[in-house]
């Protein structure tokens, strides 16, 4: 994993940079990720088909103790996950096949679930930055030249694969990671342990 970002001023948001090489690796670090995190937290990724948003989702949701397998929810839109124990809840949403940005999103309630919930939205930019000033963003880039291990290049990844990122060569596609911190909850949070 690399470094942190250069310095930022308070009014800028913290961003740091981390690459990973494999859907192990995407996992562990989305369970590292969840440590951080509380009811109230919402998670934007960002990112093409394929590129390990759901996979990332699993780490969250295993770090964060939730009950069910953390599957893609592209076709019914959002699950919600309950928490195993004192945690918040887990509310993962695919916003892939909206349209209509908060508009759309509102039929999902998620204003309703925020306080209580962690949220993660997958293809969210555009359609949810206005349920809160304070969010988490995080932009997985893939490696591009070869397709994951069983697929099709240009096949409908948008389950993110099961275990996702092997190449056809046996190589593991390398994902880079941007994550950042908008707002006051995000600007007192030190990202840089994310990186170690």
């Amino acid at each position: 994993m690399e470094a942190p970002a250069a310095p930022h001023s308070p009014a800028d948001p913290e961003s740091v940079e981390i690459t990973l090489t494999s859907a192990e690796q995407t996992r562990e670090w989305g369970r590292r990720l969840a440590e951080l995190l509380r009811a109230g937290d919402l998670v934007m990724l960002s990112g093409e088909l394929g590129a390990g948003k759901t996979t990332l989702t699993r780490g969250l949701g295993e770090g964060l103790g939730v009950r069910g397998a953390v599957t893609s929810p592209t076709f019914v839109i959002a699950r919600v996950h309950p928490s195993l124990g004192d945690g918040p809840p887990l509310v993962h949403v695919d916003a892939y096949r909206l349209s209509g940005g908060l508009d759309e999103m509102e039929d999902l309630d998620l204003d309703v679930s925020l306080p209580d919930s962690v949220i993660v939205v997958e293809w969210g930019e555009g359609k949810v930055e206005e349920l809160t000033d304070e969010r988490l963003q995080i932009v997985i880039h893939r490696a591009v030249g070869g397709a994951p291990t069983g697929e099709t290049p240009g096949a409908d990844t948008a389950t993110d694969g099961p275990t996702a990122p092997e190449t056809a060569t046996g190589t593991d596609e390398v994902r880079r990671l941007t994550v950042t911190g908008i707002g006051p909850r995000w600007s007192a949070v030190d990202l840089g342990v994310l990186t170690a």
